[in-house]
């Protein structure tokens, strides 16, 4: 089968990965079998390539969280959208690790200081109570990274199925049972109706005063406000935050001033990391319209990822 596949704004990079992996760049007057939606770019492109052509069969995202675009997806249930979920596993949950690192380390207050302190303080890893919220490529990569620190791994997820690497899968429902006994909360959910703001001011309440929290996910799986409050009354220990909301966080937003906190950027994965690893993906999930197979990270539009 001849892919013909679209990609506006024409990106010629990934153009020619296409072309090498045996697909036709569409130009005027083809019919697109497939679109490529090329990383940075906003949702209008695409939204106008499907108004124009009924011959589009799927579609590759540039993202692992697809909120941006589940309107679309689900009312073009005739249609393959493949996100990005499991492409960039790798770095982010190395990004993960390292927030983490920080935060337990304290090296988010150390690094700010302006003179010599000799207060010890700082937390191990090794042995800690680990929840993470999410059953994705992310929190399994994750989940990898920190088994030589000896965790006691527990994953939340919304299906039954087990995560390798965790000592035990769980289903969401069970999520708030687990807080009082958390070391370390990390976000790697998709953003859904069950996700939205499932860090509230009771979650928080609920975690240990030393627990601390990682969010490399989507910014309102934590309710900000809770959040906020939460640090400043020493509820918990710290955050560190890749995500926000809102995203980017406006300038003088108290996160900003808060010890507690430790900010990145959404930089989880860089536009060289983003570019190469995206990049595979497109390549793979053409090699698989070519013979016959199934998509990789198909998105579920009643899921939403």
């Amino acid at each position: 089968m001849n892919e013909i596949v679209a990609i506006r704004p024409h990106d010629e990079h990934f153009a020619q990965l296409a072309k090498e992996a045996g697909a036709t760049i569409a130009g005027d007057g083809d019919s697109p079998t497939g679109v490529f939606v090329p990383p940075f770019t906003g949702i209008q492109h695409l939204q106008e390539l499907l108004a124009e052509h009924d011959t589009i069969e799927w579609v590759q995202l540039p993202l692992a969280g697809v909120d941006k675009f589940l309107h679309i997806i689900r009312q073009r249930t005739d249609i393959a959208f493949a996100s990005a979920k499991g492409a960039y596993s790798k770095p982010v949950a190395q990004h993960g690790l390292a927030l983490t690192l920080a935060l337990l380390n304290d090296l988010h207050r150390r690094a700010r200081a302006s003179e010599w302190d000799s207060v010890q303080t700082g937390e191990m890893l090794y042995g800690k109570r680990v929840t993470i919220l999410g059953g994705g490529g992310i929190a399994e990569e994750y989940a990898r990274l920190i088994a030589p620190f000896g965790c006691e791994i527990t994953v939340v997820r919304h299906a039954p199925a087990a995560v390798p690497g965790a000592d035990r899968t769980v289903q969401t429902g069970e999520f708030a049972s687990l807080l009082p006994t958390t070391d370390v909360l990390f976000l790697a959910s998709a953003l859904n109706d069950e996700t939205r703001a499932i860090v509230n001011a009771d979650a928080l309440r609920a975690l240990p005063g030393s627990a601390v929290v990682v969010n490399i996910s989507r910014g309102p799986v934590i309710d900000t406000d809770a959040l906020v409050a939460a640090l400043a009354g020493h509820e918990i220990a710290g955050a560190g935050l890749d995500v926000t909301d809102p995203e980017p966080l406006p300038d003088g937003h108290p996160l900003w001033s808060e010890p507690r906190a430790l900010i990145t950027p959404h930089t989880a994965d860089t536009v060289e990391q983003v570019t190469q690893l995206l990049g595979e993906r497109f390549v793979d999930n053409i090699a698989r319209r070519h013979r016959g197979a199934d998509l990789a990270g198909v998105v579920d539009p009643a899921r939403g990822y």
